[in-house]
């Protein structure tokens, strides 16, 4: 693997639509380019990481508009499929905390057509692979995301973040099941304590986490949001804070920690599998405060602005 191998990340995109003021006969809506994966692959491109995306996106105007912004923030187009299947919308709703609902507008989107033939397009030397949301439940793209694991894993970090949504796919035990096959497979596994106490109600974060240690995950990371995050490992186990701010808004957030904790093992020497097995509890806890720094910044902003590299500092 060369020293600047790109980090390809998997899944959906689709365009996030908030309300804004009311009008005379009905509502102004904001339409942005979203979707986890996507918001992923943005914050790695934004960091300063060569990227690719792995997805379908629609030749409507909405895909149109998505393959723009894809190309205008600098992320690799090589894996990206076109399709004729209309682009997926997601109604965003936040309440008084600035914490976002969604009711999703999807089924037979072109974000789900991915098929094991396009798996052909992925460039050979990967550094890693990010995988999630609902992109991993749903088909067919399900199944092609799995048999890219199965054929990249020995190579590669693989990298994954449920990002659970009950109203694309309502049956915890799908998302459970999908977490637990993905736990024998990838070298990171991310979540947030809601997505944990949806799919795991009662169990404690350690246990749980060691449960995933020995099943073969190299490193597992729970986000809390205000609370900061939790990160386990070989090494040990280490909490961070979260920075104090004023928040807009939490979209995104999530995905941001994700993308800063790829790019900060990737400037660390440490995204590969024998990296993430070396890592110190020292350095862990410093790619967790990085990463933390990085989601707090989107938290400030309207919708998924995600960070650049010159607005973290600049050593981890």
């Amino acid at each position: 693997m060369t020293h600047n191998a790109p980090i390809v990340v998997c899944g959906e995109s689709l365009l996030d639509v908030f309300q804004q003021a009311p009008t005379a006969t009905g509502l102004q809506l904001e339409a942005v380019v979203g979707g986890s994966p996507l918001n992923v692959a943005m914050g790695l491109a934004r960091l300063g990481r060569p990227v690719e995306f792995f997805g379908a996106v629609s030749r409507d105007f909405l895909g149109e508009r998505i393959a723009r912004t894809i190309a205008e923030e600098g992320i690799g187009r090589r894996a990206l499929r076109r399709c004729d299947a209309p682009t997926t919308l997601s109604l965003v709703g936040l309440d008084a905390r600035g914490v976002p609902s969604y009711r999703f507008y999807g089924e037979g989107g072109a974000d789900r057509q991915l098929r094991v033939e396009d798996l052909a397009a992925l460039p050979e030397d990967v550094a890693a692979l990010h995988f999630g949301s609902y992109a991993c439940v749903v088909p067919p793209i399900d199944a092609t995301l799995q048999q890219l694991v199965l054929q990249r894993r020995a190579r590669s970090v693989i990298a994954y973040d449920p990002n659970v949504r009950l109203n694309v796919q309502p049956d915890r035990a799908v998302w459970r099941q999908r977490l637990d096959w993905m736990a024998a497979h990838c070298h990171l596994l991310k979540l947030s304590d809601e997505d944990f106490d949806r799919l795991y109600p009662g169990e404690a974060a350690d246990a749980f986490a060691q449960r995933l240690l020995a099943t073969g995950v190299q490193l597992v990371l729970m986000t809390r949001g205000g609370q900061g995050a939790l990160a386990w490992h070989a090494a040990g186990r280490c909490e961070v804070e979260a920075p104090r701010i004023e928040v807009c808004d939490t979209v995104g957030a999530g995905d941001t920690f994700q993308a800063a904790t790829l790019a900060a093992l990737a400037e660390t020497g440490r995204l590969s599998p024998a990296g993430l097995a070396a890592l110190t509890l020292d350095e862990l806890r410093r790619i967790a405060a990085f990463a933390a720094a990085a989601a707090a910044i989107t938290c400030t902003r309207r919708g998924p602005d995600l960070p650049r590299r010159a607005e973290l500092p600049a050593q981890i």
